[in-house]
């Protein structure tokens, strides 16, 4: 069984005992269990439920396992000729989740 979620503005496709790391979740610390509720689509063999938008009684229960920053993403702007040079750096903040149990409709 697997399913298709959004959080954080993406979708990711999981499955059970899948591990991923999303936009932060301020709410969760390591350990807690969350509930995610935007589920776009459960699917199970050959067969999908496609929710309009979502698929309504669908969840999928994770476990955080982490609190963590992405690797480091350089910034450069430059115009040529115009002595115009910016250097910037970004470290986004992600929550790492492993799936525990998809619930489906």
């Amino acid at each position: 069984m697997y399913a298709v979620i959004k959080t954080g503005g993406k979708q990711y496709r999981v499955a059970k005992d899948d591990i991923i790391e999303v936009e932060l979740l301020d709410t969760a610390k390591k350990g807690d269990k969350v509930t995610l509720d935007e589920v776009l689509l459960v699917g199970a063999g050959g067969s999908a439920k496609v929710g309009t938008p979502t698929v309504s009684g669908a969840a999928v229960t994770a476990e955080v396992l982490d609190q963590k920053k992405d690797d480091k993403v350089i910034v450069f702007k430059k115009k040529r000729r115009q002595n115009y040079r910016r250097k910037n750096g970004h470290r986004q903040n992600l929550t790492v989740l492993k799936i525990k149990e998809i619930k489906g409709a």
